[in-house]
């Protein structure tokens, strides 16, 4: 069993679950009623058109413990209040539900949710084993057999996937072995450990790894045909079968009410709407101590508002769980709102490697700007010309920690060295090595002049979603002026905004830092290097690798070229004292290189929250991932008190 996972080991998973219910329930057993009917369901299995609640569970429920640290068991009942700035925000019920095959508790730890165990041979010998009995949202069993359709009609169907599988699912290019075993275990085989698997499936936004087989195979050719495809196609104004599968087919988008889920509560309003209403899923998976059907809420409604009204609405009242849309400069607000609505503001801990962090595109299609952004000067020139300490103090109240984008300080790969690296406040030194570089002419305002004679003038873009960047932004842009810099903010539509960075038409965008500042050597360092497009400092080079070098191009930069490298080894490390060598090297490179200026960290999120919401933590970590911001702590034991 490969220890990084938090797995337990063969048969353990299993063995604990069946203890634990066994011992949950034994008194209520004896009474001959082990589980408690959902009120809001009891109609309908009085009518006889829902079983009762114990033929609606697994054989085997997923018993979640609610004694302790602030947590109580709850009973079922009402309405969730959510706001969201973008109708396709529906998506994030999917992150806030979390289920997962596997995913973290509130340690970070990968344990078995949706699966009942996992057997992990070698880091590449992937056994899953799944809940008997369990059920997809419409009732229809959960099986292997949404394995293998997912794996064989979708993932490696040429026209569905003309890519390929996920690259989580791929080990130096090569797709696994894929087996069913029987009706609820699968086997996933690599020739050589792919540490990235696991991590994958219990992402804020999770690879898919199965289907509803039985409501995909109607759209699907394999199955129902071309031609009648072909004439559904033509009616919905689609290009071909494929297009009305995949329509169907968009779990994490969300967007599809007839599609069945695994998740504690189920979209019933098809898109567009200003209000979506989420319904409690009859057949969710998993139990409370005392015999109650998770999850607690009958129903979560969504309402779409500009994203910009959020805080002003949520102050007024009108969300019961609101961290989507806030930012710590509504702090002062919500807080004097509390009493008039019956809300609690508490401020959670963030752990991204920055807040605030500035990227330049080393990809930008300007050769005058590229050659710049690519001497490492230049780029220490822009960092020691900020002055971190006024931003912080101006906007943040001292609360926020000034440095680079790096790990979090609870980290245990962080050294003090990662932050203040090239971060200090150092005006004379950030002029000297603008001289160095040889940008000594100026125009009649003290702007530096390029080498081609440009004014030094940097149009920093926003995605243009709150004002708190362009604050940030225009205090940079003071102490830039001093180094002979000037400096626009530009805010854009996020589509817009991404477009641009990917195209090199940007010189410098604006966005957060490191996603998960708490790694361990165990966890994969590749968001450290160019691997992917999103990285908004060399998108063209992590296209590159992403691509296996199909497009975008090889990083030019030797300190880009040995993260890479050092990422690569990172797989083949022989044991953690190796992998934490790779991950201390690759963040000093990162902080000598200043390949993305980070400004502040550490910022608190504010997170409002009904009085009378139970279970929902006093103190917590908002994280996209690992932690699917409030998904780690398990919405569906979030319950109103009366």
């Amino acid at each position: 069993m490969t220890r990084s996972t938090g797995l337990l080991p063969r048969g353990t998973v299993a063995g604990l679950a069946a203890a634990v219910l066994v011992a949950a329930f034994a008194g209520a057993e004896a009474a001959g009623n082990p589980y408690i009917e959902t009120p809001a369901l009891a109609e309908e299995v009085a009518a006889g058109r829902l079983p009762p609640v114990v033929q609606r569970l697994p054989a085997r429920p997923l018993v979640v413990p609610l004694a302790g640290n602030g947590l109580a068991p709850g009973k079922h009942g009402g309405d969730l209040r959510l706001l969201m700035g973008r109708s396709k925000d529906v998506r994030l019920m999917v992150v806030y539900g979390y289920a997962r095959l596997v995913g973290y508790d509130r340690g970070y730890r990968l344990v078995p949710d949706l699966l009942e165990g996992v057997d992990v041979e070698e880091g590449r010998i992937f056994t899953l084993r799944l809940r008997p009995g369990h059920r997809w949202s419409d009732g229809h069993p959960f099986t292997s057999e949404d394995f293998r359709y997912y794996w064989e009609d979708v993932a490696t169907n040429r026209t569905l996937a003309p890519f390929g599988p996920p690259r989580a699912y791929l080990v130096e290019g090569e797709p696994p072995r894929f087996e069913v075993l029987d009706e609820h275990s699968v086997r996933y085989t690599w020739p050589r450990p792919n540490p990235f698997f696991l991590p994958a499936l219990a992402g804020a936004r999770p690879e898919p790894l199965y289907a509803p087989a039985h409501y995909l195979e109607a759209f699907h050719a394999r199955y129902t045909g071309e031609d009648a495809l072909r004439k559904l196609a033509r009616e919905e104004g689609k290009r071909n079968w494929a297009a009305v599968h995949t329509s169907r087919f968009r779990p994490y988008k969300n967007t599809n009410p007839d599609l069945p889920t695994l998740q504690p509560w189920v979209n019933t309003t098809a898109p567009p709407s200003q209000r979506y209403v989420f319904a409690r899923n009859p057949w969710f998976h998993r139990v409370d101590t005392n015999g109650r059907q998770l999850p607690y809420i009958d129903r979560v409604v969504m309402n779409i508002s500009d994203g910009k009204l959020v805080p002003a609405k949520t102050g007024a009242g009108e969300s019961d769980l609101q961290a989507r849309h806030l930012s710590f400069n509504d702090y002062t607000f919500l807080k004097q709102s509390e009493k008039r609505n019956a809300k609690q503001v508490r401020l959670w801990e963030t752990t991204r490697g920055a807040h605030v962090a500035l990227y330049p595109n080393l990809n930008a299609e300007d050769s005058g700007w590229r050659a710049l952004l690519r001497d490492v000067r230049f780029r220490r020139a822009l960092s020691l010309a900020i002055d971190r300490h006024e931003i912080n103090q101006v906007i943040y109240f001292g609360l926020a920690t000034e440095g680079n984008d790096t790990v979090h300080a609870k980290c245990p790969l962080y050294d003090e060295g990662y932050r203040t690296r090239w971060a200090r406040f150092d005006l004379d030194a950030a002029n000297a090595l603008l001289d160095e570089i040889g940008l000594v002419e100026r125009n009649d305002d003290g702007t530096r002049l390029m080498p081609d004679g440009r004014p030094l003038e940097i149009i920093v873009e926003t995605a243009g979603e709150d004002t708190e960047q362009t604050d940030v932004l225009e205090l940079v842009g003071w102490t830039w002026k001093e180094a002979g810099i000037k400096l626009f903010s530009k805010p854009l539509q996020r589509e817009v905004f991404r477009n641009r960075i990917f195209s090199g038409q940007t010189v410098v965008s604006v966005w957060s830092g490191i996603e998960n500042g708490l790694p361990v050597p165990d966890m994969s360092p590749r968001g450290l290097a160019p691997t992917s497009q999103d990285q908004y400092q060399w998108p063209r080079w992590g296209q590159h690798y992403e691509s296996a070098g199909a497009s975008g191009e090889a990083p030019a930069l030797a300190p880009a070229r040995e993260l890479v490298a050092l990422n690569r080894g990172w797989l083949s490390a022989p044991d953690t004292a190796a992998r934490r060598a790779i991950w201390k090297r690759m963040l000093e490179i990162r902080a000598d290189n200043v390949f993305s200026i980070g400004i502040v960290s550490g910022v608190p999120q504010p997170v409002v929250v009904d009085a009378r919401l139970r279970n929902v933590p006093e103190q917590g970590i908002y994280n996209w991932d690992p932690g699917a911001h409030f998904g780690i702590y398990r919405p569906d034991t979030f319950w109103f008190e009366d």
